[in-house]
Order: structure tokens, then C-alpha cells, then sequence
């Protein structure tokens, strides 16, 4: 009997046919002696939608919601189809015994196969392959170490309550929202809440008022230090008087060091990366998006099998990896990291609590380097950059902290007291891992949002009791300013100290977010538009808290460790969606939209709105059910103009597709590939008619006419 592997890519099926050394190759499988590999393309079952249950939902109809099925159904997506029937059809093979599961290892990918099995009505035995990297030996040991599947029923019961929760949750109220106001409107279990926080930023940015306050510093020769006192520990002064009144007594008063005392610190290496740290790192220093950063992650990953496992939430290595790390240190000893590597691999590499801890591992380690030999020239800049950043932060790992000296110095000008600070580096420590690389040696902890800190300098040589130079005192006038705006790294720190989705789902949220036109990035920075700032005043409250939504993320977190309750929390969910469907049919508010152009619709009459797509700017009619669109822009053809030879615009008109030179007023039909070029008599008439007075035809198109009616009369 042979095992059929399912994978999550046709990609991964085809690393793990190679190892399992299957070589018969196939249009959806690959077979070998003992295994026959096969693939989904991402889901191939997903849940079904309204109308699979009653044709009506096919009409969106407040009456009829909210919309619960009893039980929900699965249905096959259509557009892949036909690798679903591919499985099923191997599944049925009798010379298969069992099922092994390699698809991600992680709660989607436990979705993915256990949804397809569910459909396939599978019975026989099943295993799970799980490992965190996609090397030849990670796959080979993982098949000599193969899990019973039902270990992550658990997991797959968490998959099964996300996905009908965001389905029960979303569908409604998206559906209710929409029909209520006659717009777009899109709302969700984590995406809602996550525009909240970003409408919050916005509201406290529009009610700021910039209010001045005055700070005053004084040079003594090469020392600069700042006036602080007890009443005003930072040092700002918010009257203009008193600020006056400082600055008087300072100058003319004779000034010397009060206090100096300096303190050894140190600070160790930053924990190793998880995807959200990873995709907040790569934000800062590289400007990649989070969805960026996971998609080139995946790459690498994938394709060059360089780095571990990307979807995972932990920042420690179990210790069973230990012995592994040198093997690790050797395969990124290349290029720029071979000085750094082969500093380390030397003696014995020192493990700490920071690096590994079994009890801060979930199911995947730290995202780190695998032992698979790079070769740096094979990736893309981007892939090279995002590599950069975690051989780096892998390195540095071993090397021990950066110390450093910090002197504090305190002067005294008669009743007043001044501050500077200054700092020696004793030993670079991990910050050499970083020295002369992309990223620089900078503080990789730091916040978004830095509090005003002691400027540092290097101090020149002093003894407490030294007495200074006159000083020049120094007043600045300054304000202060609102919060900024959210960029992608401070929106990616919000979400997780809320427990707005996971690593893995975040980047796809903020880009629902983007898609669905609430947010719009300008320059590095995430801001809300007029649909977004409407759409959290019509949604209902309770759904944009983020609580709640961390709240049920703890809940899934907990059924997949086997604690929680999958039927208490599906009912909770049932509860919510009739809860906020009520909420929204009883609501009053209206909806304006906020791209309302001053176009109107050739069919109904009523405003275009214009909408971005992949394509361009489109007008839409306001009117849903009308449902007239066109786009906003013309498209210019590779066609050009007989007379001033630019390129002709394209439209479509009821005899078919023409090209026009405005500035000519020429018009030419364009080929219909449907009809062969043919166009009927009828149509030709009302073509001549439309355009005869007041176009000027080229010769090209009456000679098109002209032949196509001779053909037509010899025919």
C-alpha cells in the first residue's frame, strides 16, 4: 500500500516528491514506490455561501438577514475545481492506505486538508508531517518522525470556529451595512477594530491644539546641558515669565560641576524575530509593507529554503535546535557574515535564556537560518534585504551585549540645576553583527514613539567641584505636536498588544483594509479615508472594540490547546451576529459618499462614484442594483491616428469596441474577436448615422465599411 502526501503549493509537492524520491510526474500528483505527492492550490474547499443554501440570498435583502445556517456546508471552489476532483480521485485509489497531512503547519494549513478530507468523506488512518523548515533533511526527518493526526484535532476544530466566526460575523454585518446604506461597506471580526484604532489616532490628531512651551540649555566651552528642576522634570516651562525668570538667573552666575557619576550598563541582543517583529523590523529599516515582508518571506522559505518556518508568533529556539546552531552559523558564513560567523565558530557558542526557552515555544520556534548553503547571488534585492536583516539579528544572537559607560553630570548656577549626559562605548558586543550592514547598529527596541530623551555627547574631561567657563544660555520657543500617524510597524505593535489576529493574518488585514478603500497609504503612513471615518460611525460600537476581538482570539487559542469550548464559543458568535444585525436595522444615521463625482449615470441617472481597482479608477453608478460602470480613465490603444498620429482612445459603443482621437474627432472600429471582424449591415447604418454628423470618418474605416459590405453582398 502506498501513503498519499497532501501539500499546501504544487511547489512544496514537488521539494517533497524529490526527497521521497517519487519520479513519476504527472498532471496533479507525482508518484514513487512508497508515496504519491499531490497538492492544493491554497483552499480548495471553502464554506459555502447563502445562495448554496437558498437561491433568495442571492438577492441582498435586510428582511432576510441575519443569515444562520443550522450547520454550516462546504462547497468546492470553483476556479479550482478541477484539482479538488484530482485529490478526491487519488484519495479513492485502492492502493492507498493512508493520508499524511504536510500542508502548512499551522491552523490555516490544518484547514486546508482537514476541509478537503471532510468532503472526500475520508476514513482511513491519516498522520501529520510538521516541520519548520523546508530542507531536504527537515523533510526527511520529519517523515521518519511523523505525527498520529489526531494530535491537532484540537487545532483543526480552532481553524473551523476562526473561519465560521469570521463568516457568521463578517457576512452579516457587511451585508447589513451595505444594504442599509446603499454602499460598499465592509466590516469584520478583526478588521473593524483595527480601523478603530486608527480612526482613535485621527480623532486625537484633529481635536490637538499645539500649545508652546519654552526649554532653555546652557554651553560651558565644549559642555552643553539642559535646565531641569523638580516641578519641571523634563524640562519644559509652559509660561513665557517663568521661563524669563530662569534665564535670568542663570546668566552671569558663576557655574560648577555639582555632581558627576558614571554607571557601567550594559544591554543584551534583541530576541530573535518572530513574523510580526520581522514585519515591523522590515517596515523601519526597509519600507517593505507587512504583506511584502510576508511574501517575500515565503520565498525564502519556500523557493531557496534559507530561513525557518515564517508564520509563527514565538522568539525563542526549543532546546532540541541547540545542537543544530552550529551547522547554522557555518551555512551563512558567506560574504559579508563570514567575518562575523567565523568569529563565533571558533569556540562554543553561549546559550542563555534569551535565545532558548522550551516554555516560550507555541508550535513554531523563531523564524532563523536553516542549514541550506546560500548563495546570495541567486535571490532578488528584496529577498537579499529581508535575508540581511534575519542572518543579522541570527548572529548576533551569540555575541554578548554592548556595554558601555554613562556618565551624568549636574551643574549648579547659583540656585538653578543643569544636566548633561554622555556615553563611552567599552564593547560593541552584538551591535557588531550590524556595524557597516543595511540596517546600521541601531537600537532595535526602540519605540515608535520616542519620549523626549537627554541629548548624548561626548563630554569633555571633568572633576565634581570643577568650575566652568561663563556659560551662554540659549532660549527656544518650541510646540508641541499631535500624535503621528500610524506607519505599518506602529499599526503591527497596536494589533498585537491588543490580540487583533496573528502573525500570520495581520499583513492581510491592514491589506483588506487598503482593498477595500477605508485606509489609503500616504507616504510611510496609514490614514483612514472620508468611507473608512463614515463606516466606524455607522458600524455598531461593541464591534470595534478591540477587546472583544482579543477576547475570542484567547477563545480559539484555548480550543486549540484543547482547554477551550467550540460549541459555547460558535454559540456566543450566533449571539453577536443577531445582536449587530438588529443594531444596524434600527440605526437612523446616513451614509454620504465620499467619492461622489459630478458625472451621472447614462442609465438611471443618478451620480458616479469613481472606485480604484487593479485596473485603474472606474465610475460606478451610486445605485447598486442599476450597476453600470466604466472606466473613469480612458485607455489608449497601440492604434494611431491617421492625422496627428497619437495614440487613439477605446471605447465601447453600442456597435462594439472604437477607437477615437478626440483632438481629430476620428473614429475607427476596432476588431471584435468574438465575431470575427463581421460586423451586420444594421449595425454599420446606425455606426454611419451616429458619427456622420458631426465626426469626420478616416479612410480607413469607410474602406473597412465598404469592404465588409461588399463581402456580406457577395456572401
Amino acid at each position: 500500500m502506498k501513503s498519499l502526501v497532501l501539500a499546501e503549493k504544487p511547489s512544496v509537492a514537488k521539494e517533497i516528491a524529490r526527497v521521497l524520491g517519487c519520479g513519476q510526474k504527472h498532471k496533479s500528483y507525482i508518484e514513487g514506490p512508497r508515496y504519491v505527492v499531490t497538492w492544493a492550490l491554497g483552499h480548495l474547499v471553502t464554506l459555502a455561501e447563502p445562495e448554496d443554501y437558498d437561491g433568495k440570498y442571492k438577492t441582498w435583502s435586510l428582511e432576510d438577514l441575519p443569515i444562520l445556517p443550522p450547520k454550516m456546508n462546504l462547497k468546492v471552489l470553483k476556479e479550482t475545481s478541477h484539482q479538488y476532483r484530482a485529490v478526491a480521485d487519488l484519495c479513492r485509489r485502492k492502493d492507498i492506505g493512508e493520508l499524511i497531512i504536510a500542508t502548512d503547519a499551522g491552523r490555516e494549513g490544518e484547514l486546508v486538508a482537514r476541509w478537503i478530507m471532510e468532503l472526500v468523506h475520508w476514513r482511513k488512518p491519516f498522520k501529520r508531517l510538521w516541520i519548520s523548515s523546508q530542507t531536504d533533511k527537515a523533510i526527511r526527518d520529519g517523515f521518519n518522525a511523523l505525527r498520529p493526526g489526531n494530535e491537532f484535532d484540537h487545532l483543526y476544530a480552532s481553524a473551523v470556529c476562526r473561519a465560521e466566526a469570521d463568516w457568521l460575523i463578517g457576512l452579516n454585518v457587511t451585508r447589513a451595512l451595505t444594504v442599509k446604506y446603499n454602499a460598499q461597506l465592509a466590516a469584520g471580526r478583526v478588521q473593524t477594530p483595527t480601523l478603530a484604532i486608527l480612526m482613535e489616532r485621527e480623532r486625537e490628531i484633529s481635536q490637538f491644539r499645539p500649545k508652546p512651551y519654552w526649554t532653555i540649555q546652557a554651553s560651558y566651552g565644549s559642555l552643553t546641558a539642559r535646565w531641569r528642576s523638580e516641578t519641571s522634570p523634563d524640562g519644559r516651562l509652559w509660561s513665557r515669565e517663568e521661563a524669563d525668570a530662569v534665564v535670568s538667573r542663570l546668566k552671569g552666575r558663576p557655574a560648577k560641576v555639582e555632581k558627576l557619576r558614571t554607571v557601567e550598563k550594559e544591554e543584551p541582543h534583541p530576541l530573535a524575530y518572530d513574523l510580526t517583529e520581522l514585519q515591523r523590523d522590515a517596515n523601519k529599516r526597509l519600507g517593505f509593507s507587512a504583506k511584502q515582508t510576508s511574501s517575500v518571506l515565503q520565498r525564502l522559505y519556500e523557493q531557496h529554503k534559507l530561513v525557518t518556518y515564517p508564520r509563527t508568533d514565538s522568539r525563542y529556539l526549543p532546546s532540541d535546535m541547540v545542537p543544530t546552531l552550529k551547522g547554522r552559523l557555518e551555512s551563512v558564513a558567506v560574504g559579508p557574515y563570514a567575518p562575523l560567523a567565523r568569529k563565533l565558530l571558533r569556540g562554543s557558542l553561549p546559550i542563555t535564556k534569551r535565545l532558548v526557552d522550551d516554555s516560550k515555544v507555541s508550535d513554531h520556534h523563531a523564524i532563523i537560518p536553516t542549514e541550506q548553503f546560500v548563495n546570495l547571488t541567486a535571490l532578488s534585492a528584496d529577498e537579499r534585504k529581508l535575508y540581511d536583516l534575519i542572518v543579522r539579528r541570527f548572529i548576533a544572537l551569540f555575541y554578548p551585549p554592548y556595554r558601555y559607560a554613562e556618565t551624568t553630570v549636574t551643574v549648579a548656577a547659583g540656585s538653578e540645576r543643569l544636566h548633561a549626559k554622555g556615553r563611552m562605548q567599552k564593547e560593541l558586543g552584538w551591535k557588531e553583527a550590524y556595524a557597516g550592514g543595511p540596517a546600521g547598529s541601531a537600537d532595535f527596541e526602540e519605540d515608535e514613539e520616542e519620549s523626549e530623551r537627554e541629548p548624548e555627547q561626548l563630554l569633555p574631561e571633568l572633576r565634581e567641584g570643577d568650575s566652568l567657563p561663563e556659560g551662554k544660555v540659549q532660549l527656544k520657543e518650541l510646540q508641541t505636536t499631535p500624535p503621528a500617524r500610524y506607519t505599518e510597524a506602529a499599526l503591527l505593535t497596536r494589533m498585537e498588544k491588543h490580540g487583533l489576529g496573528t502573525p500570520a493574518t495581520r499583513a492581510d488585514i491592514i491589506e483588506k483594509l487598503l482593498g477595500t478603500e477605508t485606509i489609503e497609504r500616504q507616504q510611510n503612513r496609514l490614514v483612514p479615508t472620508g468611507k473608512g471615518k463614515q463606516l466606524i460611525e455607522l458600524v455598531v460600537d461593541e464591534l470595534q472594540r478591540p477587546e472583544l476581538t482579543a477576547e475570542w482570539e484567547r477563545e480559539l487559542e484555548r480550543i486549540a490547546k484543547g482547554k477551550g469550548n467550540p460549541a459555547a464559543f460558535m454559540s456566543g458568535i450566533r449571539e453577536q451576529a443577531i445582536k449587530w444585525v438588529e443594531e444596524v436595522k434600527r440605526e437612523t444615521k446616513e451614509y454620504k459618499p465620499h467619492n461622489v463625482t459630478h458625472s451621472r449615470c447614462p442609465e438611471c441617472g443618478k451620480p458616479l462614484l469613481e472606485v480604484k481597482g487593479k485596473r485603474g479608477k472606474s465610475l460606478v453608478c451610486s445605485d447598486r442594483e442599476c450597476g453600470y460602470r466604466r472606466a473613469a480613465e480612458p485607455v489608449l490603444s497601440n492604434k494611431r491616428c491617421p492625422q496627428c498620429r497619437k495614440k487613439m482612445e477605446i471605447h465601447t459603443g453600442k456597435a462594439g469596441k472604437y477607437a477615437q482621437c478626440r483632438p481629430c474627432n476620428v473614429i475607427e472600429m476596432l476588431e471584435d474577436k468574438k465575431s470575427g471582424g463581421r460586423i451586420s449591415r444594421h449595425q454599420q447604418k446606425r455606426l454611419i448615422d451616429q458619427y456622420s454628423d458631426n465626426v469626420t470618418l478616416s479612410n480607413s474605416l469607410g474602406d473597412a465599411l465598404k469592404a465588409a459590405l461588399t463581402k456580406q453582398n457577395e456572401d
